[in-house]
């Protein structure tokens, strides 16, 4: 699945490694992976990085930040919620231009009223005052960045990045192997400085084999989302010479099985599909292009919840919640997926009651 979340009781320092070797990230008390984000109704990759630590060097930034942050007091800790950080929380989350966690309890926590993580604090104080403050996990051999925030005061400072090259630092020192910091998104800026950290080791996860390579090689052939809609758009044209007529949708409910009351159900969570409205039926029938074994698929996938608020916009498919029903076709060649579609539409003239004795739903 391209998303998932697991809600464990206990989480050892070795487990914690491997989700994070697998692209997988803090949220409450479960921990999570997915590789798409909607923004606004605009749909985006989410990749995920990491540093390396060995032969990681102080840069030249985080130098600067050092001698221009030299005045404020440095500490860390083992992680605890005080009323300051709270406060301080509360004060940066009006600055700024997405939503995050009603409050900092919620954001490490959740529901849940214990922490199952190894979670550290990194706490900056002018003078007597707190500042900025930062958490992170850690395992036996990696940690992770789980959020930093500052007083908006002192935004000249650049302390959320003065934060996470100090944590950085610590598990440096600390005989840690590799630092996560979550994703990044191309297109959405917002999370663009942390491609600045540790530039020249930084790793990113590539979703089709898995492995960790380096930052250097990504580039636009690598984001799984633009692969699927350029692969799409080639199957819509073809489909268009033959006389039929389709739509390529994008998947409102394609992080569903991030609910984890849902866990296990293993709904449809593919972001965009390609919806061809001349072949009806009792189940749906979808076409996507799955950039992890570079196949089309054909799908036949069933409702399991109707939405009855629906969107607006007309390229967004919300009117049911999907659960795969069957898979009909895999083929690398949108030909291939072609031909055998113009092949079910004969068999739909040739029998053409027996395709109206099927219900569809839109």
């Amino acid at each position: 699945m391209f998303a998932q979340v697991h809600s464990n009781e206990t989480l050892d320092p070795h487990t914690l490694d491997e989700y994070l070797e697998r692209g997988w990230f803090r949220m409450g008390q479960t921990i999570f992976t997915t590789n798409f984000l909607n923004f606004k109704n605009q749909y985006y990759s989410a990749i995920w990085l990491r540093i390396p630590l060995e032969g990681f060097s102080t840069e030249k930034t985080f130098q600067k930040l050092s001698k221009r942050n030299a005045s404020f007091k440095v500490e860390f800790q083992e992680a605890s919620i005080t009323p300051a950080q709270e406060a301080l929380y509360l004060s940066y989350k009006k600055n700024i231009s997405f939503e995050p966690s009603a409050s900092l309890h919620s954001l490490l926590f959740g529901k849940a009223s214990h922490n199952i993580y190894n979670t550290k604090e990194v706490n900056l104080f002018d003078g007597k005052k707190l500042i900025a403050a930062g958490f992170f996990d850690v395992g036996k051999i990696s940690a992770a960045g789980i959020t930093s925030f500052y007083d908006p005061d002192y935004k000249k400072y650049s302390l959320g990045k003065y934060l996470i090259y100090l944590k950085i630092e610590y598990c440096k020192k600390h005989g840690l192997q590799y630092f996560y910091p979550g994703y990044f998104v191309p297109g959405y800026p917002l999370f663009d400085y942390k491609l600045e950290i540790g530039k020249p080791l930084l790793q990113y996860l590539d979703l089709t084999s898995k492995d960790w390579l380096e930052m250097g090689s990504f580039s636009n052939e690598s984001i799984p989302l633009l692969i699927m809609e350029e692969k799409l758009k080639a199957l819509q044209i073809l489909l268009s010479r033959v006389g039929l007529k389709s739509q390529i949708l994008k998947y409102e409910f394609f992080d569903v099985n991030l609910i984890p009351e849902l866990r296990g159900i293993e709904l449809f969570d593919f972001p965009i599909f390609l919806f061809c409205d001349e072949l009806p039926g009792e189940d749906l029938n979808i076409f996507v292009y799955d950039a992890r074994d570079h196949q089309y698929h054909w799908l036949r996938c069933k409702s399991v919840w109707a939405s009855h608020a629906g969107n607006e916009q007309r390229e967004i498919y919300s009117s049911h919640v999907l659960k795969l029903a069957g898979n009909l076709l895999s083929t690398q060649n949108a030909e291939t997926l072609t031909a055998a579609i113009q092949k079910e539409m004969l068999a739909k003239l040739k029998h053409p009651k027996a395709w109206l004795r099927n219900e569809r739903f839109t």
